[in-house]
């Protein structure tokens, strides 16, 4: 499965010359935890977060504090390129949703933005990622069966089983192939069925129920 299956397409993204605020206001009504950074042509160049808008822009309650803080010696950035982390971590829009799913629990990251070459083409999070685990047992089915019966070109010779998405696909009935066709086909099949959402694992029964 691949990053471009579950990303998020409409993707909000800020330039370099945003103002840091405008850039708070867009996280805190949207919901981001980070938003892209992109030049003119499009290219990612940077990522700012909450916690970049956060840094330096709070300052403490003088009543709330016997130690009060001295004024800071200089402002804060108030423009994007100012507090965003840069280059950026980007993932291309190939990627295999295995390895987003462990650069964000390795990594502790939210979200990263999707590239096609260096052009911003979406994003994905860790709850796009999610919906993949939550897909009905029946709709993860349908897909499996469409996609081994459109490999195979054999309608009507599979059954196909989903619990938790775990798949199990079985020949409905045998063929004349020689066992060593028949398990390279066998093998193809649990490969088709791991690339689709939701899926788990997968695996084939290389006899025909009884």
């Amino acid at each position: 499965m691949q990053v471009r299956d579950v990303m998020t397409s409409d993707v909000v993204a800020v330039g370099p010359d945003t103002s840091a605020k405008y850039a708070a206001e867009v996280m805190a009504e949207r919901g981001f935890a980070a938003l892209p950074v992109v030049d003119d042509d499009g290219r990612v160049v940077g990522v700012v977060a909450e916690a970049d808008v956060l840094r330096d822009r709070v300052p403490q309650d003088p009543r709330l504090h016997l130690l009060r803080e001295s004024a800071a010696a200089t402002p804060p950035a108030l423009l994007v390129r100012g507090v965003m982390t840069a280059p950026a971590r980007t993932v291309p829009v190939t990627a295999d949703v295995a390895d987003v799913a462990r650069l964000f629990v390795d990594a502790q990251l939210r979200s990263v933005p999707v590239v096609d070459g260096e052009r911003l083409v979406g994003i994905v999070s860790r709850r796009d990622v999610l919906r993949t685990l939550i897909r009905p047992d029946d709709e993860i089915r349908g897909d499996v069966l469409r996609l081994v019966e459109a490999y195979t070109q054999e309608l009507g010779c599979w059954a196909v089983e989903v619990s938790d998405g775990v798949a199990t696909v079985r020949r409905r009935r045998d063929t004349d192939d020689a066992a060593s066709e028949r398990l390279a086909v066998d093998q193809a099949v649990a490969t088709l069925a791991r690339t689709v959402p939701g899926v788990v694992t997968a695996r084939v029964l290389a006899d025909a129920p009884a």
